[in-house]
C-alpha cells in the first residue's frame, strides 16, 4: 500500500492511497474533537454537532439530497476522542463529495429551527439509550465511579439531558468555530482516484477556508486510583448483571497492545476463556463479555455478564476473580496466544481490503501519530508475549485498580 500525504497552507491534512480495484471513492474526514473537549456543564455538544452537521451548511440547505443523485452514502460517528464523517460516492461523482464536506467545514446554516430540530433528535436519543432501555444508565455509572477529574467521565451522548436540551445558538456557533477547522482535521481519501487529482480537488474546495483559533488541549490528568470503587444499584430489569472494571494504560503505551489481546483471551468468541469455563463448563452466567474502552487516553478495561439463574452476583464475581488470577500467574499457552494473534491479524487484512474502511484507519492513525502506522499494527500484536500479558495481568487486575457494579433486578 502507497501512502501519499500533503497539508495544506491552512492546515488540514491530507492523506491518500489508490485502491483501482473499485469504481468508488471514499472521503474520510476526521475532526479532533470529542466528548473530552467539552465543558463539564455543556457536554454532548461533540455527539450533537455530528447531527447539526447533516443540517444544511453555509452554501447546500440539504446535505443528504445531493449526494444522493450522485449515487453517493454518507455516515458519521462520535465517541469521547473524535469526530467522523465519511462518504462514499462513485468515482465519476468525487468532486461532489468535496463540494458537500468543504462547505459544512466553511460553516454551517446555524439557525434556531435546525438546532431545535436536531437537539430534539438527540434528546429523543438520550432517552432511548439511557433512560428507557434496560442497563441504558450503567455506562453513566461506570465512567462516574472510573474519573474523577479526566473528561471520560461523561459519555459521549452527555452527561445529562438538559445540557442538551438548554444548548443556545451562540454556543453552538461558539463550539463549531473552536473545533471545527481545517488546522484540526484530517482528510482521508481512497479508492480510485490518483493523488494528483484527490490534491487538486482538496486545494481547490479545502484551500480556501480559513485556518481557526483551536484551543490547545489541556486536559486534567486522572489520579493513580489507590482503592477499590464499589456501587450496587437496582433498577426495573429482567436479569442482574456485574460489571467490573479495571484502569489501563493509553492508546500509545506499548502496555496497550496486551491489554487489547487480553480481552481477546478472556472474552472474544465462543472459545474464549470466559464463555468456555463460566458459561458453556460451570454454567455461572448467560453471558459475558470482555473489551477494552479504545480510547485514546488512559482507558479501561471491561467485564460485564449476567449470572446464570440462581447464581448470585459474589458467586459471580469470585468466578471472575479466579479467571483473572490465573491470568497474574500462569504464563498463557503459546497455541491460545498464536490463536488470538491470528484472529487479529485476519482481521486487519480482511478489514484493509475494503477501501472505505482504509479511509478510516488512514485518518485516525494520522490524527495519533502517523498514517504508516497503520501497516504497522500487526507486528506491535505480534511482538506481544506471554510473559508480558503476565506482567500486565499482575498489575492491572488487582482490587484497588478496579471497579464493581452490582446492576439489580428489582425485588
Amino acid at each position: 500500500m502507497h501512502i501519499s500525504k500533503h497539508t495544506l497552507a491552512n492546515g488540514l491534512r491530507l492523506v491518500h492511497t489508490q485502491d483501482e480495484s473499485t469504481q468508488m471513492v471514499a472521503l474520510n474526514l476526521l475532526y479532533d474533537v470529542g466528548a473530552r473537549d467539552e465543558h463539564p456543564d455543556h457536554t454532548g455538544f461533540a455527539h450533537l454537532f455530528e447531527h447539526l452537521m447533516f443540517g444544511g451548511s453555509a452554501h447546500i440547505p440539504d446535505y443528504d439530497a445531493p449526494l444522493q443523485l450522485a449515487s453517493g452514502e454518507n455516515n458519521a460517528w462520535t465517541n469521547n476522542d473524535i469526530t467522523n464523517y465519511y462518504l462514499t460516492v462513485p468515482r465519476q461523482n468525487v468532486e461532489t463529495g468535496f463540494w458537500l464536506e468543504s462547505d459544512r467545514m466553511l460553516s454551517l446554516d446555524f439557525s434556531e429551527r435546525s438546532l431545535e430540530v436536531q437537539r430534539g433528535v438527540v434528546m429523543e436519543e438520550f432517552k432511548q439509550r439511557c433512560l428507557n432501555q434496560p442497563y441504558g444508565d450503567s455506562g453513566h455509572l461506570l465512567r462516574a465511579l472510573s474519573y474523577n477529574v479526566h473528561p471520560y467521565r461523561w459519555s459521549t451522548i452527555g452527561k445529562q439531558l438538559d445540557h442538551i436540551a438548554n444548548a443556545t445558538l451562540e454556543e453552538v456557533k461558539d463550539f463549531f468555530f473552536h473545533f471545527y477547522a481545517p488546522n484540526n482535521a484530517v482528510l482521508a481519501i481512497t479508492g480510485n482516484i490518483p493523488f494528483d487529482e484527490a490534491l487538486r480537488l482538496t486545494e481547490k474546495w479545502f484551500g480556501p477556508i480559513p485556518r481557526r483559533e483551536v484551543p490547545v488541549r489541556c486536559l486534567p490528568q486522572e489520579p493513580v486510583q489507590t482503592q477499590e470503587r464499589r456501587l450496587t444499584v437496582e433498577r426495573s430489569v429482567p436479569l442482574d448483571a456485574l460489571f467490573i472494571s479495571f484502569h489501563m494504560c493509553d492508546r500509545h503505551h506499548p502496555d496497550y497492545y496486551a491489554f487489547d489481546i487480553l480481552s481477546d483471551i478472556l472474552g472474544n468468541g465462543r472459545s474464549s476463556r470466559l464463555h468456555e469455563r463460566l458459561v458453556r463448563q460451570k454454567q455461572v452466567f448467560s453471558s459475558i463479555d470482555a473489551s477494552i474502552s479504545g480510547s485514546t487516553d488512559a482507558g479501561m478495561f471491561h467485564i460485564q455478564g449476567k449470572p446464570a439463574t440462581g447464581v448470585s452476583l459474589e458467586a459471580a464475581e469470585a468466578a471472575i476473580r479466579a479467571e483473572l488470577n490465573e491470568l497474574q500467574t500462569e504464563l498463557i499457552p503459546e497455541v491460545e496466544l498464536e490463536k488470538v494473534k491470528n484472529k487479529f491479524e485476519s482481521t486487519q487484512i480482511f478489514g484493509n481490503i475494503n477501501y472505505l474502511n482504509v479511509a478510516t484507519n488512514l485518518a485516525w492513525f494520522e490524527l495519533n501519530g502517523q498514517a504508516e502506522d497503520m501497516l504497522k499494527e500487526v507486528e506491535r500484536y505480534r511482538a506481544v508475549s506471554a510473559g508480558q500479558l503476565r506482567d500486565v495481568a499482575k498489575k492491572a487486575f488487582c482490587p484497588e485498580n478496579g471497579i464493581v457494579l452490582y446492576y439489580k433486578k428489582q425485588t
